[in-house]
């Protein structure tokens, strides 16, 4: 089974579990192979769940910055699967991001997206949050659903977290209301030194008077959902992922936040397609101590092991020991840093490399010895 996260900056997902396929089918032409790409939430969600037999839909929604943009969501038997990173991540951002950018940038397009989604018959959002270019407490997300923010003057507040501040009343209701489950391996909450602007709004091109602005917006903001809604969720677990649009889900979408591997492994029919593997390939760009907190690999190596699977996985890089593998489920790494020590290179050539490493492995856990021994465990 090939179930692998992309390679960020070189390779989608289903490439790297399509380099891995023809690289063990030079050697093993004859093994069966089950292909599942994986994510965890963040940039290439879609791409994972339509290569595993979501349907893809493709619609043309508000880009963090306010030009449009294309973007597309899932949907398999009435549940959407929205990834914000495609209609607000900071990817979709032309040059390098700026104070002005993370002051005024906006989750509108993910909340289009959900309005999209529901419209196409989805019953159930599986929002998937990472990447985001936004830390707007996802107002714009909920402005997309319905729910009026306003300033004392009775107007609409300009989209982005710098507005924040300037918030009197919540009108949410004409809200469009549809069951949320968040996948995130964001466990930060909104505020403090932890939460989304404090840990996030630098890479968002924030600077520290800017971060200390959207700080206060963003607690200004909690204060009136509390007072409007009576709900406070500030310090829980996942508020503050993608500049707290996580916040937004559990304050008025009643959402859960579920660790995103998990929850896209469970969209995916993992558990059931993993019985009887022989053995699952899973792997990441670079494999690191971010890994170990909650990433795509550590995910699938620990439901392939309660399925009683053994797991290698495949990397650019790696920064683990074997003893950090084995603790993960993960008894052997290989890394395009073995064979080509330039990492410029192993970016560019990533595919044709990352074929190389198949062939390896498929010499080493798919041979004649390894089919012998398993046959003889099986009889």
């Amino acid at each position: 089974m090939l179930a692998p996260d992309k390679f960020k900056g070189s390779l989608t997902a289903p490439q790297v579990a399509a380099h891995l396929a023809a690289g063990l089918r030079q050697v093993r032409p004859d093994i069966p192979l089950v292909t599942m790409p994986v994510a965890d939430g963040g940039d290439g969600t879609v791409d994972a769940v339509v290569e595993s037999g979501f349907a893809r839909f493709s619609t043309t929604v508000s880009g963090p910055v306010g030009d449009r943009v294309v973007a597309s969501f899932a949907i398999r038997d009435h549940t959407a699967v929205v990834e914000l990173a495609e209609a607000s991540g900071l990817r979709l951002t032309s040059g390098k991001p700026d104070a002005t950018m993370a002051l005024t940038a906006s989750s509108l397009g993910t909340g289009e997206l959900i309005k999209a989604a529901v419209e196409r018959g989805a019953r159930r959002v599986v929002l998937g949050l990472g990447g985001s270019a936004c830390t707007d407490g996802g107002t714009g997300m909920l402005a997309a659903l319905g729910v009026r923010f306003l300033d004392e003057h009775g107007h609409r507040l300009p989209p982005g977290g710098g507005s924040l501040r300037r918030l009197a009343r919540i009108d949410a209701s004409a809200m469009i209301r549809v069951p949320v489950t968040v996948a995130s391996d964001v466990d930060n909450p909104l505020l403090g030194v932890r939460g989304a602007a404090n840990v996030y709004a630098r890479q968002k091109g924030a600077g520290t008077a800017d971060i200390d602005e959207l700080e206060s917006g963003l607690a200004h903001f909690a204060s009136i959902v509390r007072r409007d809604l009576d709900v406070d969720v500030v310090d829980r677990p996942g508020a503050g992922a993608a500049g707290g649009v996580g916040y937004a889900a559990l304050a008025f979408l009643g959402a859960q936040v579920r660790p995103g591997i998990e929850l896209i492994l469970e969209q995916l029919g993992f558990a059931e397609q993993v019985t009887g593997a022989r053995l699952v390939i899973t792997g990441e760009g670079s494999l690191d101590r971010q890994t170990l907190h909650g990433k795509a690999p550590v995910g699938v190596a620990r439901a392939a092991a309660a399925a009683g699977a053994p797991v290698i996985a495949v990397a650019g890089q790696r920064a683990l020991s074997d003893e950090q593998l084995r603790h993960a489920h993960i008894e052997q790494a290989y890394a395009l840093t073995d064979i080509e020590p330039d990492p410029e290179i192993c970016m560019a050539q990533a595919g044709p490399l990352l074929e190389q490493l198949a062939r390896d492995i498929a010499a080493n856990w798919l041979g004649d010895k390894a089919i012998s021994d398993e046959a003889g465990i099986h009889a």
